[in-house]
């Protein structure tokens, strides 16, 4: 099924089952989400494991490391 299927399919279900769907939607976009977040956990947790992290309260030092990170 295409993505123009599922939304004309969507379009001809009740009101009550389109709040459902949207019920469905947000907790499969949280799911994701919180996925994503314990992803980049792992990798920053393998960096620190590899002395990749630095850590500074000196913004003009924080600065450099983000523009070293974009490179």
């Amino acid at each position: 099924m295409t993505f123009s299927e599922v939304v004309e399919a969507i379009k001809t279900l009740s009101l009550g089952e389109k709040e459902e769907i949207q019920f469905l939607l947000e907790q499969f976009l949280r799911e994701e989400q919180r996925d994503k977040i314990y992803q980049n956990y792992l990798v920053a947790k393998q960096n620190e494991k590899e002395g990749k992290l630095k850590f500074s309260s000196d913004t003009d030092e924080l600065m450099q490391f983000l523009e070293e990170y974009r490179n």
